[in-house]
């Protein structure tokens, strides 16, 4: 619908295309405070607009709306924290989504239940999770505490066995050791030099000859000696054992007995969140000193100690009494764990709506902490760049926002004609998408620049099949990128994966790829590095080919076949040379047009920018100069196909000379202007041509190079002479009463620009340009010859994989022939599509890549524009979920 501009001027909006960038407006709000956030909220659902910073000079800490920021941070970490619960439990997370409870305009009461809800349900689970924590400490002692007392009590059986044996009457040669052994010097491990799990020989040793014996619970000889023999008990990781033992037998310099036993089942540590191995262990050692010294050592090394009673009916009453704690404390922790499970099923439900719903509000606030306040108005003043043609859509959304809001003073929206250059907008689709990323990739058009996206549509997938040409691969990759066309919601997941991504979002590119490839291995003749013989051939093999290792020579008929190469060239001994000639002149053919292409397009552009001396001192010499070089070899390449160079008169003479080497020709031109050999002529004339059109060439080196600095040198002398040093500045301003949603005032202004002209930097800039040019010239379309590189390449390995994998098996004969042929189809297949389709594919698109940003790109596009990003919740929402 149309809109006025100005004083009462009608004009409609301005179309919408891919072709150039959206038409910016820079537009200025005045919200009143009352509805400021409903405001917000709608402009982000619609995601029209992009706010700019009036708060530049203003840290993040001082601005109006930082506590309300922290407050949705606060909330989105308790949210965060009860998502790491859930996970952690294995409960699932609902999909359940409240689009209403989401979609609905909300107010602080709303915001004030949500935040109590949210606050209660962490609380919950916060006391739920640190008693569970508490249990599961309890439980870990427990278990710990009864392996421990398991462990020492078996091992007191083990030595009173001992102490049984050992106190039987014994040879002389065993009794070495005297009473005198009982001093604290005499290691308890004897003479033994080797570290033993289960060795307690020294003490048999040394009281052997004791009519008492002794007692090792109780740290005494049988004639009430007190030997002070102590222990420690407790448990370690298993994986600390052997340190253990290491260091304590050289701390102690072998005064102890280390005994360990592992615990087979692992045990839940709540502090490794894992489960751990371990072992449980005991230390005998002389001496209160020694046991301190172990004990310090063994909490060290991270072992728990417990303490165990020397008294066997205590040890095994304390036993009794921790396997029924152990019991009791299981059904504690299992009903802990049903209520924490349950509080987190709940917060489930609405997990993912909060969430949003946080997201949103946050974002809500960090884009108001953009505005001016304007206290004597008490409304929020915004500024922001949004599609000229979404102006009426803002409008309606800053209706809507006054009529949720409940006010009767509607937000006033100023549109700004400034100088400043805006974001740059191209309104894409799914299709279009994956090309304009390309394009994006190498720069972001400036505002009103011709935008590349809408060519590489068409140019991007025509010259990966120029490298990429084969029918049967083309057909396979069309299949894949079209069952992701076609599933594309269903396969949305595939966005999420950072691996996967680009093949999802690039779907259509790969599908356009695909159905070119297509085109281009039906002309080339092509599928599978197989020929195909949908017609009949103009060539025809004598029928007597006089046996292997003979030349034979087929006959050319009266007719041409119709479609792409005659497949009887893929039989030819010189195949390889004619498809290199026609392939290399091709790649020469399609990059002069593409790079002509790329230059023709400086044409809208100096018209949009009105700079028309860019059309009559830049585009005009540089078409002449390409056109007077590459040009002429494009004719030549043309006229060299289109003649019959063995054609023969009625006398039967051949009517022209051998084909002329069309690289020799090209470096004459140079070396030799005004002559041609006889081995390069084409037709007559031809020598006045080339000099003219050297000369051209020639002529257009200054011309690119001086011409435009001295015209603005003049034009810029003549502005001075004038007097006009400045360009000043204008306001005029027009309102509109029946605008919905309020007010409308056009303002326009012009900003002051300082006389910033340089002739010595336009004529560096100038001789750099100039400079580029003529040297791309010759490089870029040099550059262009990997169309016949790549198409070689792929066509050559295509009929490697085919002859060794495939065509071996179909040679066979026997029973194991359909075997040998399921195995060498599989493998084919496999190699076919890993190599081929894959890396050789990847290849040509990354040649494509550079052909569009080198070759094409730098003929007129200067990307140098900046990407409008307006605010909007599902780009803020789809960020947070990466």
């Amino acid at each position: 619908m149309p809109f006025t501009r100005g004083w009462g001027q009608t004009r409609s909006r301005p179309k919408t295309s891919i072709f150039r960038s959206e038409i910016m407006s820079l537009v200025q709000l005045y919200i009143p405070s009352d509805v400021a956030r409903f405001t917000v909220s709608q402009l982000g659902e619609m995601g029209l607009l992009q706010f700019r910073d009036l708060n530049d000079d203003v840290s993040a800490f001082q601005r109006s709306f930082v506590n309300d920021v922290r407050r949705f941070d606060e909330l989105e970490r308790k949210l965060r924290y009860l998502r790491t619960q859930i996970e952690r439990s294995d409960v699932d997370i609902y999909d359940f989504f409240n689009e209403e409870a989401v979609a609905a305009s909300r107010g602080p009461r709303d915001i004030d239940d949500m935040e109590e809800k949210i606050g209660a349900h962490e609380d919950r689970v916060l006391r739920l999770t640190a008693a569970y924590k508490d249990l599961q400490l309890k439980h870990l002692e427990l278990i710990e505490n009864k392996h421990v007392l398991e462990e020492v009590s078996s091992l007191f059986v083990e030595i009173s066995g001992r102490q049984q044996t050992a106190a039987a009457p014994a040879p002389a040669s065993a009794s070495r050791a005297s009473a005198g052994g009982a001093h604290d010097s005499v290691p308890l491990l004897g003479r033994s030099d080797s570290l033993s799990r289960r060795s307690i020989g020294s003490l048999d040793a040394a009281y052997a000859g004791d009519a008492g014996g002794y007692d090792v619970e109780g740290g005494r000889i049988g004639g009430g000696h007190d030997i002070n023999i102590g222990f420690i008990t407790g448990v370690i990781r298993r994986d600390r054992v052997a340190t253990l033992e290491r260091v304590l037998w050289r701390s102690l310099r072998g005064n102890m007995f280390l005994n360990y036993v592992d615990i087979e089942e692992p045990i839940s540590d709540p502090k490794h969140d894992e489960p751990v191995y371990k072992s449980a262990f005991i230390v005998f050692a002389h001496g209160e000193s020694l046991r301190d010294r172990a004990t310090k050592i063994s909490e060290a090394l991270g072992a728990t100690l417990y303490h165990v009673d020397r008294n066997a009916e205590r040890r095994q009453e304390e036993l009794i009494e921790t396997m029924s704690r152990l019991d009791d404390l299981q059904q504690i922790l299992e009903n802990n764990n049903a209520a924490r499970i349950n509080e987190l099923t709940n917060v489930s439900e609405q997990l993912n709506t909060w969430f949003t719903i946080v997201r949103k509000e946050k974002a809500i606030y960090h884009t108001l902490n953009l505005l001016n306040y304007d206290a004597n108005r008490n409304c929020l003043i915004a500024e922001g760049w949004c599609a000229t043609n979404d102006i009426p859509a803002i409008q309606s959304a800053l209706h809507l926002a006054t009529e949720d809001a409940g006010s009767n003073v509607p937000t006033v929206l100023h549109e700004l004609r400034t100088t400043k250059e805006p974001p740059t907008f191209v309104r894409t689709n799914r299709f279009t998408d994956g090309f304009q990323n390309i394009v994006d990739a190498y720069g972001v058009p400036k505002a009103g620049e011709v935008n590349p996206g809408l060519f590489t549509c068409i140019t991007f997938p025509f010259l990966f099949a120029l490298m990429f040409g084969d029918l049967g691969h083309g057909f396979l990759m069309t299949i894949c990128a079209a069952l992701l066309c076609i599933y594309e919601k269903k396969l949305a997941w595939l966005a999420k994966d950072e691996s996967l991504r680009m093949f999802y979002t690039g779907r259509y590119i790969v599908l356009l790829m695909g159905i070119f490839s297509m085109y281009t291995g039906l002309l080339y003749n092509d599928i599978f590095s197989r020929a195909m013989s949908m017609f009949s051939s103009g060539w025809q093999w004598p029928s007597d080919q006089g046996g292997e290792g003979v030349t034979v020579e087929a006959t050319k008929l009266g007719h041409t076949y119709p479609v792409g190469i005659d497949p009887a060239w893929h039989h030819a001994g010189n195949s390889l040379l004619f498809t290199n000639s026609y392939k290399m002149k091709m790649s020469i053919v399609l990059g002069i047009i593409h790079m002509t292409l790329g230059i023709c397009l400086q044409v809208p552009n100096a018209l949009y920018f009105k700079k028309r001396i860019n059309i009559v001192h830049v585009f005009v010499p540089q078409i002449i100069f390409l056109f007077s070089i590459f040009g002429y070899l494009v004719f030549a390449i043309l006229f060299k196909w289109c003649t019959d160079w063995y054609a023969r008169d009625a006398a039967g003479e051949l009517t022209h000379i051998s084909p002329p080497s069309l690289l020799n020709m090209l470096i004459y031109m140079f070396l030799s202007p005004g002559s041609v050999g006889e081995s390069e002529r084409m037709f007559r004339g031809q020598a006045a041509l080339q000099t003219v059109l050297l000369l051209l060439a020639l002529a257009c080196v200054p011309w690119m190079l001086l011409v435009k600095p001295f015209i603005l040198r003049r034009e810029h002398q003549k502005i001075i002479s004038e007097g006009y040093g400045r360009i000043s500045s204008h306001v005029r301003v027009s309102s509109e009463d029946d605008a919905p949603g309020g007010a409308v005032i056009v303002s326009e202004q012009e900003e002051m620009q300082e006389d910033d002209f340089d002739f010595a930097d336009i004529m560096i800039n100038q001789t750099i340009h100039t400079i580029e040019f003529c040297l791309n010239s010759i490089s870029n379309t040099a550059s262009y010859l990997r169309l016949w590189a790549l198409s070689l390449a792929h066509a050559q390995l295509s009929e490697v994989l085919w002859t060794m994998t495939f065509l071996p098996t179909l040679k066979m004969s026997g029973a194991l022939q359909p075997i040998a042929i399921f195995c060498g189809f599989a493998v084919w297949f496999v190699l076919t599509f890993s190599i081929l389709i894959g890396m050789e594919g990847l290849s040509a698109f990354l040649h494509a890549l550079r052909l569009h940003w080198v070759e094409f790109n730098n003929k007129f596009y200067d990307g140098t524009g900046t990407k409008f990003e307006p605010f909007a919740f599902k780009t803020i929402l789809d960020e947070a979920e990466e």
